[in-house]
């Protein structure tokens, strides 16, 4: 009997809908999303399932982007201790070069910076990557306004904090943050 009234309800749908609802699963935390990584290959969130991340959406051209050596230092300190920052360069806010190569070169020399990066994607509206619009959704979350957008999720995958971009990364609140998300 239930399998008829799945058939009927099916049957009573527009065409395509249920191919479109079995296309586009939630997710179920921030861990459950991939990027492709800068330097080709893949770069899997679930690899990182159980330790804090730090998303931020980069741009080289950026009046923010001196944010870069404070990331680093971040990477470099709390790295250790388990906190994995994955920088996702875009150019939404035309602050940003289209050549993977050309970003990583640059954000390397100038910056320093050996954390990870992705390829460039879109942060906002309908285009955007979806763990950008999975992190809009959430309580507390909200689209990037502006490049060095900060999404902090948690070991079981929930978002934290959304910080903006005049939030430096070695703000007293980001910091206690992350120390918590670590604790």
């Amino acid at each position: 009997m239930a399998d008829l009234s799945r058939r009927t309800l099916l049957a009573a749908m527009p065409l395509g809908v249920p191919m479109l609802m079995a296309a586009a699963p939630a997710a179920a935390g921030g861990h459950d999303f991939r990027f492709e990584a800068i330097e080709g290959g893949e770069i899997n969130l679930a690899d990182w399932r159980g330790k804090p991340l730090l998303v931020i959406n980069t741009a080289s051209f950026c009046g923010f982007a001196r944010q870069f050596t404070a990331l680093q230092a971040l990477h470099e300190s709390y790295g250790p201790r388990g906190l994995m920052l994955l920088g996702t360069p875009s150019n939404d806010f035309n602050q940003e070069n289209a050549d993977r190569n050309a970003i990583k070169d640059f954000c390397e020399a100038t910056w320093g910076v050996q954390f990870p990066l992705t390829t460039p994607v879109h942060v906002k509206g309908a285009a955007a990557h979806p763990f950008y619009r999975w992190a809009a959704s959430q309580p507390g979350g909200a689209a990037p306004r502006w490049n060095f957008w900060k999404y902090l999720v948690g070991r079981d995958g929930r978002l934290l904090h959304a910080f903006p971009s005049n939030v430096e990364p070695d703000a007293p609140s980001l910091r206690q943050a992350l120390g918590a998300a670590l604790a």
